[in-house]
């Protein structure tokens, strides 16, 4: 309900009172417009070619309806996104958008022209706020029934008692087929538990026939499967003997082959290692490897030291005959 603008007045004997101005009543419906549902849009159609309710297009791609009036979720969250987008960038822009700074304390701001030329506002017109007080908004009321006009003429008749039938007498067929059918019902119900009860024996056999068949069965691919697993170790134990006896068959022909042509392999071996100096005299190879070598250093380097002193001699020689020529030179 809206508010109106009241004046309270206090008299001088305390007693208030509550008057208001008059006002024009503004133009609103009688009714209360419905909430719209959850997948419509909340803001009115100024245009009918831009309202999603209006049908363009050929008749053969309509739109198909969904089965249930329920919003589909998906769709229902696409367009929930879509306005909490629509939110932000709306907060954005009047956050971080161009506009007049708030005015300082006791200061308002008032529109100004901007333009080069002062230019006289005569078509500003002059308005009053006038309000009023108002009554509440009225629930639109039910719809009636609708009730289709009458056509035709009205007839009627008076049937007096006995007149249509003899109830004692008209029942008796009735009853007879109620109870004939019932009986009837009865017997084919009795008719049915009792064959209902033979096949559930006949069933109890077939499972205890199926269940020793199935035990039968079992106990024969159980043989089977002992006498599969027998052979298989037969078999690969006569595979392995075969192969025991290939293989000392093998050996037993290798040695005798090998004795064969070592018989005349090994003379002919050793020789050709003696020949080469594989087999040796240990005196003779440790004259050969230690003491010739020792010996052959020792002279030479006794044959250095000799001739060493000997060139220090000769030149210890021609220095005194050099100094001895000089000095009878020096005399003479």
């Amino acid at each position: 309900m809206a508010s109106s603008l009241q004046t309270q007045h206090e008299t001088q004997s305390g007693v208030y009172t509550f008057s208001s101005r008059p006002r024009a009543v503004p133009n609103r419906p009688k009714y209360r417009q419905s909430a719209p549902l959850l997948n419509e849009e909340q803001s009115s159609y100024g245009n009918i070619m831009y309202d999603r309710r209006v049908v363009r297009g050929n008749t053969y791609a309509q739109p198909i309806l969904p089965i249930t009036s329920q919003p589909d979720p998906v769709e229902f969250l696409k367009q929930q996104e879509a306005r909490k987008r629509a939110l932000s960038r709306k907060r954005l822009k009047e956050q971080f958008g161009p506009k007049t700074p708030e005015p300082l304390e006791g200061r308002m701001n008032i529109d100004v022209q901007t333009e080069m030329y002062l230019e006289e506002l005569s078509d500003h017109i002059e308005d009053v706020s006038v309000e009023c007080q108002t009554d509440m908004f009225l629930d639109k009321p039910a719809t009636p029934l609708f009730i289709p006009a009458k056509t035709g003429r009205d007839a009627a008749t008076q049937i007096e008692e006995g007149e249509l039938f003899d109830f004692d007498v008209e029942v008796q067929p009735v009853l007879q087929v109620l109870v004939g059918k019932t009986i009837e019902q009865a017997l084919l119900e009795v008719l049915e538990e009792e064959e209902l009860a033979s096949l559930r024996n006949q069933q109890q056999v077939f499972r205890e026939i199926r269940d020793a068949e199935l035990v039968e069965v079992q106990r024969l691919e159980e043989r089977e499967r002992r006498l599969r697993v027998e052979k298989e170790n037969r078999i690969k134990q006569q595979k392995a003997v075969l192969e025991e006896e290939k293989e000392t068959a093998d050996k037993i022909a290798a040695r005798a082959f090998a004795q064969q042509y070592l018989s005349d392999l090994l003379p002919s071996v050793y020789s050709n290692l003696k020949d080469c100096g594989y087999f040796y005299d240990p005196v003779q190879r440790d004259i050969e490897t230690g003491f010739l070598p020792w010996l052959m250093e020792e002279v030479t380097s006794t044959l250095e030291q000799r001739y060493v002193a000997r060139t220090v001699l000769d030149m210890l020689i021609q220095d005194v005959t050099n100094q001895r020529l000089e000095a009878f030179q020096m005399k003479e």
